[in-house]
């Protein structure tokens, strides 16, 4: 009778130690598994007081600085974020001397989708001198194209001045350009309106 008590103990001892090494290994899969989620979203590089140039056949096409950027590249769909805003100049070959300027509070960058976004009191001056003003704007490089919803302030070299209030669309060198529901002081060959449906 002593001798089975033993055994019973022992068997016990056994299946009390086996469940918990199991429960153990399994808690810590499972944190493993949420580190591991959780982990992946941080940048994986820091630039601060980022100063970057851009060359295409040794011609500058663009210089940007920013207060600080940081890379995600560890996630499905890799960005590049300026959190603190940013500063770009960006040059055409027929103007090579007279940059375009955009300012933003915030802009991110999709490298591999070249698609790019700013937002916070965005600024765009061309190189023609046409200064454009709004809340957000995004830029689909593969397509040319350059869009907003957002209400558009313009200002034309020769200071004629139109309010596009339900946002725009341009080829992303602003040869030709399309504003939605547009009113103000203005007189161009370029400019479609385009009304939108009541």
């Amino acid at each position: 009778m002593n001798f089975l008590n033993k055994i019973s103990y022992k068997n016990i001892a056994c299946l009390f130690s086996c469940a918990i090494f199991f429960i153990l290994t399994s808690c810590e899969e499972d944190l493993t598994k949420a580190n591991g989620n959780k982990s992946k979203n941080f940048p994986s590089q820091i630039i601060n007081n980022a100063n970057i140039v851009q060359r295409d056949s040794g011609f500058v096409t663009l210089k940007a600085k920013a207060p600080i950027i940081e890379k995600y590249e560890l996630i499905d769909s890799p960005y590049v974020v300026a959190k603190k805003g940013i500063n770009i100049e960006f040059f055409d070959k027929k103007k090579p001397k007279v940059p375009g300027k955009i300012t933003a509070k915030y802009a991110r960058i999709f490298e591999y989708k070249k698609f790019y976004e700013a937002k916070g009191d965005v600024r765009i001056t061309t190189n023609e001198g046409q200064r454009f003003a709004m809340q957000s704007v995004y830029w689909d490089q593969k397509k040319n194209r350059i869009y907003t919803k957002d209400t558009v302030y313009v200002t034309m070299e020769d200071g004629s001045t139109l309010v596009g209030a339900n946002g725009m669309t341009a080829k992303d060198d602003f040869s030709e350009y399309t504003f939605f529901n547009n009113s103000g002081d203005f007189s161009t060959k370029r400019l479609e309106e385009k009304k939108t449906p009541q």
